[in-house]
């Protein structure tokens, strides 16, 4: 933290601007150096200088150079950002003169990572500017937006100040139990409070899973036998011949995949390896992947054949995907029937993809699965990735045992111990309470420069 960084900000490669930022205490003058215009000691913050970068008297390139000064900045250092002409080799000529005038390159997501260390923004935020620089769809980018802006931040804080108050309580009745004008905390003037606290955590478990699936999306496994139309789904339902459809069993080999927007969230779906018995050593690689993919979908959409009887492999396969969320889908109706519909379940969708023949009712069984309609909120006001839900689900199990121990009179000190592990679980959600391997980790996700 003590030394000065530096990293090409914008993505490499022929472009009209390339943006070079270095933050640190010496960025100023180290900029200087290699900088053939005004002094930059000298200047005001928050100003923009036109001039040359320079190796002696070599000239570079002609750059704006941009001078902001701590603590307003991003980091709360001095930053310096340099606007040179776009491309690969002045870019890296640019970055190499910082590095050998005393700049150290930036490790991935530093910027971000100086921003959440000197208090200028809290985790949330910091995963908030990454969610904002993957975002692939609109409401992905206004959840991630909130993030930035500090709402979700200010929904786990109000929630720990309600637990704080409590805390307090308790610690004045432990401490000083002959002031009688003081509120007794007792097992049951606690229920109230705590019922309060577990309904907030509900309701941000609840909302926070739709905030995941409009972060990361959906995945859609499409399985079934070869030559049952998958990849005539797949294309369908991207609108794109993105996979390679013939009369051929076995066609398909690998995985392929595309994305599809329903309702501002994304769904990625993968057109599966047909599943068969099989003694081609590749196909069979492929046949595997496609049973794995079945476990780890999220969306499981089997599809059959109007015009071939059920066999015992369709049954096993039905059996296995009834587990999951999933759609049976009858293709092929178009041609003389030989399936067993009483062996499916009820709520089967038929289709000719040949004909374009049912593709809007799956849209809209999928719709209606995952009961996308909800998410036309105007409060996108969500916790975004898998660690913070679970720490908010062991929050909830925390209220278990202090509920338990309300009901079993355990005495209210000990129950405190319960309610500020709590309190400390929501602090490390905003970054309030953190392990340095957690923060390395999250920052190294970041890309360069940022």
């Amino acid at each position: 933290m003590n030394d000065t960084i530096a990293a090409i900000s914008t993505s490499l490669g022929v472009g009209a601007i390339s943006i070079i930022r270095v933050s640190g205490d010496e960025a100023i003058n180290i900029v200087n150096k290699i900088f053939k215009g005004k002094d930059l000691n000298k200047v005001k913050t928050h100003t923009i200088h036109y001039g040359y970068i320079i190796d002696q008297e070599k000239l570079i390139d002609e750059v704006l150079v941009t001078v902001l000064l701590g603590p307003k900045t991003f980091t709360k250092e001095n930053v310096v950002e340099i606007n040179a002409h776009g491309g690969i080799a002045t870019t890296n000529r640019i970055l190499e003169l910082l590095l050998s005038n005393g700049c150290r390159l930036a490790d991935p997501g530093e910027f971000t990572k100086r921003a959440f260390l000197n208090g200028r923004i809290d985790l949330t935020q910091a995963e908030g500017v990454m969610n904002l620089i993957n975002a692939k769809t609109e409401k992905a980018r206004l959840i991630a937006l909130n993030e930035v802006k500090g709402n979700v931040s200010n929904l786990i804080r109000n929630l720990r100040q309600q637990i704080l108050e409590i805390l307090a309580n308790i610690e004045v009745n432990i401490d000083y139990p002959e002031y009688e004008d003081i509120e007794v905390v007792t097992n049951e003037k606690l229920i109230s409070k705590i019922k309060d606290i577990e309904d907030e955590l509900k309701r941000i478990l609840n909302e926070s899973r739709n905030g995941k699936i409009l972060t990361e999306g959906i995945t859609v496994s499409i399985v079934g036998k070869p030559n049952v139309g998958k990849s005539s789904l797949l294309n369908k339902l991207l609108d794109e011949e993105k996979a390679i459809v013939t009369d051929i069993e076995g066609t398909t080999r690998d995985c392929v995949e595309g994305t599809l927007n329903i309702n501002g969230v994304l769904f990625r779906f993968i057109d599966t390896a047909g599943i068969r018995k099989t003694d081609d050593i590749v196909e069979s690689i492929g046949v595997k992947k496609s049973l794995e993919l079945i476990e780890q979908a999220q969306l499981v959409i089997y599809l059959l054949n109007n015009n071939e009887e059920l066999t015992e492999d369709d049954l096993q396969i039905l059996n296995n995907v009834m587990t999951k969320n999933h759609i049976v889908v009858v293709n092929k109706i178009d041609l003389k029937t030989k399936l067993d519909y009483n062996k499916l379940p009820k709520d089967f969708i038929q289709m000719s993809i040949a004909n374009n023949e049912g593709i809007d009712t799956l849209k809209n069984r999928i719709k209606d699965l995952f009961n996308l309609e909800q998410f036309e909120t105007n409060d996108l006001t969500y916790l975004t990735n898998s660690k913070n839900i679970a720490i908010i689900k062991q929050c909830l199990e925390k209220i278990d045992d202090i509920n338990q121990g309300i009901k079993t009179n355990i005495p209210t000190d000990i129950i405190e111990i319960d309610i500020k592990e709590i309190w400390n679980l929501l602090g490390s959600i905003i970054g309030e309470t953190y392990e340095d391997e957690l923060i390395d980790q999250l920052f190294s996700q970041f890309c360069l420069g940022k």
